[in-house]
């Protein structure tokens, strides 16, 4: 009787899983899954794009020590490479201090980011300072 009752047991378990019954577990995982790789290819690229303008602008304040740039030349520099990253600020945002011995260069900026029915601003800050060894 205690085999039979078992069996019977794990024939009826078998069975709840043909009928489809676990199938709304697996469908609102994958809709979870789903939702959080769309909720990272929005608000991924702001970041990565914000480490990008950083390092560059990191690299122009070097440049612009050795070299000499003026604070235009600077300007222009950092916005071409704002234009090439798609970053939505304007030319004048860029404040730069260029003297003989100290290149700082700063930006505040905020990206829109739109998911689904969420909207929110994403603030960012990239500066840059360089100072002559001399």
């Amino acid at each position: 009787m205690d085999r039979e009752g078992n069996r019977a047991e794990r024939e009826r378990r078998q069975r709840r899983f043909e009928r489809g019954e676990g199938k709304l577990k697996g469908i609102l995982i994958v809709t979870i899954v789903v939702l959080g790789i769309y909720t990272a290819w929005k608000i991924l690229p702001p970041y990565v794009n914000d480490y990008q303008l950083a390092d560059k602008m990191q690299e122009q304040s070097r440049y612009a020590m050795v070299n000499r740039y003026t604070e235009d030349q600077i300007r222009d520099n950092i916005y071409k490479i704002m234009q090439d990253l798609d970053i939505p600020a304007r030319r004048e945002d860029i404040k730069i201090v260029a003297n003989g011995n100290v290149v700082k260069i700063s930006l505040d900026y905020t990206v829109p980011v739109d998911v689904l029915m969420y909207h929110t601003d994403l603030h960012f800050s990239p500066n840059s300072e360089t100072k002559s060894l001399l």
